[in-house]
Order: C-alpha cells, then structure tokens, then sequence
C-alpha cells in the first residue's frame, strides 16, 4: 500500500516508518519538524516538509500522488504545555487535523489510522482499562485527542472514511538497533529521563510516594515503541469504509516509578539519584491497558513484554547518542 505517514520524523512515528517499510509498503513522510528529526526519516522513505495547518502545504502534498492510507501521529503531545497553553493545542491538534482529515478525504484516501491516546480516559474508575470505560480527559491534551477521534466517527458517518484510532499507553523504548530512538525537547517521559540520570549523574524527580499502589509510586503501562509501530501496521487490516474503531494499545502489565528505577539501575549498572516531590495534580495512581480487543480482532502481541527488555533497548540509544540526533540548533529557528 501507499501510506502517507504525518508526524513521520517524530518519535513514534518514525519507528512506524520502519515497520512500514519492512512489510513492504511505499512509504512518504510529511512533517514540519517542530519537534521532529530529520536525521530519524530513512533514506529509503521520501520526505515533504510540510505543516497540517497550511493548506498550500496540504494542496501541494496530495497533488504529488496518491496514497491508500494516512497514519496521522502529527501532534502536540506534553500534558503540562496543554495546560498551560490549551489554544496551541486545540489550534495544532484540532483544527490541524480537520484540515488534514479534509485533505486526505478530497484525495481519495481510503482509511485512516490514528494516533490517540490513554489520556482520553482521564481518571479511570477501574483497570485494566476497557475501550468502554468513560471517556473523561483531564487535561487539553487528552480532550483533543477525544475530540479526534469524535471528528473521524462523523467522518466515517457522514462520509464513509473508514479509520482506526489507536489509544496507546507510556510508549518507551528504541529501535532494539540503536539507530532512532526517544529525543525529544524538554524531554518529559519517566524513562529517557531516568537513562540520562544514570549517563549524566543528574537526578530524577518522583512525583508522589504516598499513592494506594505497592511502593507508593504511580504505576503505568510501557509498551515498546517497536510494538506500538508494529501495531500500526496491522491496524491497517481493520479498516473498512464507513466504520471508525478503536483499540487500546498496551502491555497489559503495571510497572512503578520505583520499579522503572531500579530496572534502569541494573540494566545501566549505575545508580540513579531520587528527588522525591509532591503528586501532579490528575495524576492517576495506576493506568494499565486491557489490549484484549485488539489482540483478539488483528493478532497482535506485544514482542517486549518485560520492563528490562524495553529499557535495555533504550539504553543502548542513550548511550549510542547522548546529543540525541543532534539537530536542536535546526530545530530551534524552525520554531522562529
């Protein structure tokens, strides 16, 4: 198939690149790099520097040719920026992707495979987390992500633009090859920042000690990035006109902030310095996946089912690449 990857050169999105590119399909990736890397697009891949939000950009990449599917991972993703500043969210993630949804439905596109988020649930009422529970997102973030997949639904209505939207858990982890991995700027996610605390000697905060969990820390659900990207691809086999599903995309397993610790600890053979602070306001105590839905309808199965597994994948990039791919400077003037 021809599939347009938006967000392509982004962290997610490029690992599902390659996995695209392994199974065979023609692969274009379009993105603006705000936040993305070049240096992650395989040569093998032809790249369009383009943002959703212009629609001579949009004109200009669907006159090229055409495409049978649009993975669209294009977003804003930090919760607390989402906060702070919810217009940037709902300007780039929502309007940003009714303008792309629109372009691809004029271009013919054939489906859509989306990248949401365990944020829409919010505060769950019980886990492991059911694709039924309520949808009640806490933050900016998680309620565009909902507000998404509510456009695709009136979509697929209205329209028949088939799409599958995929909500996904804490995504961690690197090419087990060490070529692309996590590096983003700030970097937010519990275990590159862990991994840099143990390269660097720096210290990493943990946010609340006092949750109803085992050992007082939060517990999350980490899916390999490998997986998730390999997910996407078999979501492709789910689409049909007229219809937008949904599935969770997990481990199916919760791990502590101390338990991600003491892994990165064995797995580095350094230590990692704890700074203990006070719980973030709508941090849940524990967020796990119930993947059973999608596992059932597709066939898939997570490879890296062990924390130690995902975080040795990871440290093998930290160490292979301490100033992440190395285009902060270009990045910068981008955002000028």
């Amino acid at each position: 198939m021809r599939v347009l990857v938006a967000g392509g050169a982004g962290y997610i999105g490029s690992h599902a690149v390659r996995a695209l590119l392994r199974a065979g399909h023609e692969v274009t990736v379009f993105d603006n790099l705000s936040t993305g890397h070049a240096g992650a697009v395989p040569k093998e891949a032809p790249f369009v520097r383009g943002d959703i939000l212009s629609p001579r950009d949009l004109e200009e990449l669907f006159s090229r040719r055409g495409f049978d599917v649009l993975m669209h991972f294009a977003a804003k993703t930090a919760v607390g920026e989402s906060v702070s500043d919810p217009e940037l969210y709902y300007r780039e993630n929502v309007a940003g992707s009714l303008s792309l949804f629109g372009a691809a439905r004029a271009a013919g596109v054939g489906g859509v495979i989306f990248s949401s988020s365990a944020a829409t649930y919010g505060t769950p009422r019980q886990t492991p987390i059911r694709e039924d529970a309520p949808l009640c997102p806490v933050s900016p973030y998680g309620r565009t992500k909902r507000m998404m997949e509510e456009i695709l639904a009136d979509f697929a209505s209205a329209y028949g633009l088939g799409s599958v939207s995929l909500r996904y858990f804490n995504a961690a982890g690197a090419e087990p090859d060490g070529s692309i991995g996590e590096d983003h700027e700030p970097e937010t996610h519990l275990i590159p920042r862990v991994l840099a605390a143990a390269r660097d000697g720096g210290s990493v905060p943990v946010y609340g000690t006092d949750y109803p969990t085992a050992d007082g820390t939060a517990v999350r659900d980490y899916i390999h990035v490998t997986d998730l990207a390999e997910a996407h691809v078999l979501a492709m086999r789910a689409l049909e006109p007229g219809k937008a599903k949904v599935f969770n995309l997990g481990n199916g397993r919760g791990f502590s902030v101390r338990e991600v610790i003491e892994t990165a600890r064995r797995v580095t053979g350094r230590d990692v310095r704890v700074e203990e602070s006070p719980r973030r306001p709508g941090d849940p105590p524990v967020l796990v996946a119930s993947s059973e839905l999608f596992q059932s309808q597709v066939g898939w199965r997570p490879a890296f089912a062990e924390l130690g597994a995902i975080v040795e994948t990871a440290w093998k990039w930290h160490l292979a690449h301490p100033r992440g791919f190395g285009d902060r400077a270009a990045r910068a003037r981008h955002r000028r």
